[in-house]
């Protein structure tokens, strides 16, 4: 692999075809009889679980085919974007108004309402909105009006994580991703809306986690809080590796708030955000980068020692295009050489250039892990969102 010839990671022409070879991998068998999208792909493109539909992926199907839509302008792909929609009106929305988490063989399976995957509903009907689907604006009120309803804590000044199925039990747990996704998710709705209540809230979230509990924990975003917003340390620590709530600093998420802060720059120039989103940019590639073996790990300790060394798709991805928009603002030369050395890490550990897409994870070292290209949640949204983000910054 070492023997790759490296192309030019910054050229708009790569970028485009790499977003398109991504699209292709997908393309042959993502389309489900029951009128989703298969979710459960194996490393060569094969369905292994057909009829698993994870609210996660649901939305983010949407999100790359509106978006998809929206940039290159494949009519085929603005039709697959109001499938996937139509998929998550008909089968994971409620009666009482909640997106369903898992759906199994078209019944619900994990009827929870979650907060991380309201946010992707938003963000799956912004993005339908900016690609011209003006249907999806209704989808945008809806949830904002249920998630302020249910999720929204005014005294936190963030949103809570989790209700029952019922809608009368919220648990007690407290994190900083669905709110990170929340406030990607309020930015797109400003984008697709210019409706300024969604702004407005995006700031709220980045000055609440970004700023003020980032504070109280040197400067980095911590994960897991309590009903009172008070650092939870021990929240998780047997689960360093966990898909959504995993212990440790992320290295992925420092970087997924830089991008957020300097899309909020770009909206609402405000200098805190660009010397917030540098120093969050810079603890992770302080702590993240792994010396011995290249690229960044999945989480670090407070003590700074890895607790979790495996190398994910979506934390390099989210880490390039956070290094291109510092250097985009800050003409920096160090940021650039930052995101071509991830970018080159990434082709040769973690893109499949055999059968296509970017493998979920990998070993320390690089080496294979498992043959799942894609199980739940990973429809390489990131992927495709970094490239297309790195796009939007161009000269």
């Amino acid at each position: 692999m070492n023997t790759l010839q490296m192309p030019s990671f910054r050229s708009p022409d790569f970028l485009q075809q790499h977003i398109q070879s991504i699209l292709d991998f997908y393309e042959p068998h993502v389309l489900a009889p029951d009128g989703g999208f298969h979710q459960c792909f194996m490393d060569d493109g094969t369905v292994y679980d057909p009829g698993m539909r994870h609210l996660v992926s649901s939305t983010r199907f949407v999100f790359n085919y509106a978006t998809a839509y929206r940039i290159h302008g494949s009519e085929q792909h603005r039709l697959w974007a109001i499938r996937g929609l139509d998929y998550l009106q008909s089968m994971h929305r409620q009666p009482d108004g909640h997106y369903a988490w898992v759906i199994e063989n078209g019944q619900v399976s994990d009827g929870r309402a979650m907060a991380y995957g309201h946010a992707f509903v938003m963000l799956a009907a912004a993005s339908c909105v900016q690609a011209g689907i003006v249907e999806a604006a209704e989808i945008i009120d809806d949830v904002w009006h249920f998630m302020e309803e249910h999720f929204w804590d005014a005294d936190g000044r963030a949103y809570a994580d989790e209700l029952d199925s019922t809608l009368t039990v919220l648990d007690p747990y407290r994190g900083q991703n669905a709110n990170m996704h929340s406030c990607e998710a309020l930015l797109a709705a400003w984008q697709a809306t210019r409706q300024k209540r969604y702004l407005d809230r995006a700031e709220l979230l980045a000055q609440r986690f970004a700023v003020e509990l980032a504070e109280l924990n040197n400067g980095m975003i911590w994960e897991h809080y309590d009903t009172q917003w008070q650092a939870d340390m021990q929240y998780n620590i047997d689960k360093p590796d966990d898909l959504f709530k995993p212990w440790g600093f992320q290295p992925g998420h420092q970087v997924e708030w830089t991008k957020l802060l300097l899309t909020l720059n770009q909206e609402n120039p405000n200098p805190l955000w660009v010397k917030r989103a540098t120093e969050l940019y810079d603890v992770a590639m302080k702590h993240g980068w792994d010396e011995d073996y290249g690229g960044l790990v999945y989480g670090f300790a407070p003590d700074g020692s890895f607790s979790d060394a495996h190398k994910y798709f979506w934390v390099h991805a989210e880490a390039f295009a956070a290094a291109w928009r510092l250097y985009r603002i800050t003409g920096e030369t160090r940021f650039a050489d930052d995101y071509d050395r991830l970018w080159e890490y990434s082709w040769q550990h973690l893109i499949d250039h055999q059968q296509g897409a970017w493998f979920r994870i990998r070993n320390r070292d690089g080496s294979e892990f498992d043959k799942l290209k894609s199980p739940p949640g990973k429809t390489d949204y990131h992927t495709m969102g970094a490239c297309w983000d790195v796009l939007s910054q161009q000269p």
